[in-house]
């Protein structure tokens, strides 16, 4: 599980699923204390931390710019207790959306001066796809066909004094009709988007790190975006 918290990742591993390969700048082993965030650098391992320590790494997480930090890296056999503990620190929202394709470009909408995929919150009784479809449709004023999941994205904000944790599932779609396309204002889009390969590239690096990560995954499930 990654949790991008400040757009920073904070994976969340068993010890089979650690990469023997990765090379981590900075580790600790079952600590019993954190030294300050001077040592929040390049990528950080912490190996079966207890309750408190999670908590000193979630409070640094969000409340210090740590602009020489990559990643963290949390490993322990109670991997599952650890997620939900560190979900507990947050309310958590739900989100869907989708990567919409028309032959070799994928539809990008800017928004917040950032580019940004098209995504929203559920809707009473919706399932995450019919929730996907409708808010791609709505924000972007085209139609499309559902495809396949790419996965879920975790991310965190602030919001009214509190912080969110929002989980948003991923599908990807294909463009039936854009005839009628146009960004929807009313929900801060400013400018919508089709755009190839090696332009979103480019438009990814003025975006958030979750995209970039979601952008990764969906290049995987569908190469001939990538190869066209």
């Amino acid at each position: 599980m990654r949790i991008f918290i400040n757009d920073k990742p904070l994976d969340i591993l068993s010890p089979e699923e650690l990469v023997k390969e990765k090379t981590f700048e900075c580790v600790y082993d079952n600590p019993t204390d954190l030294s300050a965030s001077s040592c929040f650098q390049d990528d950080v391992l912490i190996v079966n931390p207890s309750k408190t320590i999670l908590v000193k790494v979630l409070y640094v997480l969000r409340t210090r710019k740590l602009k020489h930090l990559d990643s963290i890296t949390i490993v322990s056999k109670e991997k599952e207790y650890i997620k939900k503990f560190i979900k507990s620190r947050f309310t958590i929202v739900k989100a869907a959306g989708g990567i919409v394709t028309k032959g070799d470009k994928v539809l990008f909408i800017h928004r917040l001066g950032r580019w940004d995929l098209p995504k929203g919150k559920f809707e009473n009784g919706e399932t995450p796809a019919q929730c996907a479809v409708r808010e791609v449709e709505e924000e972007c004023a085209v139609q499309v066909k559902l495809g396949k999941a790419i996965g879920k994205t975790w991310h965190t904000y602030t919001a009214n004094r509190k912080s969110i944790l929002k989980k948003t599932y991923w599908f990807v779609m294909e463009n039936l009709d854009d005839s009628k396309m146009k960004p929807q204002k009313e929900e801060g889009i400013e400018d919508i988007q089709w755009l190839s390969h090696q332009e979103a590239k480019t438009a990814l690096v003025n975006s958030y790190p979750s995209m970039r990560y979601l952008y990764k995954k969906f290049l995987k499930m569908v190469p001939q975006v990538q190869t066209s």
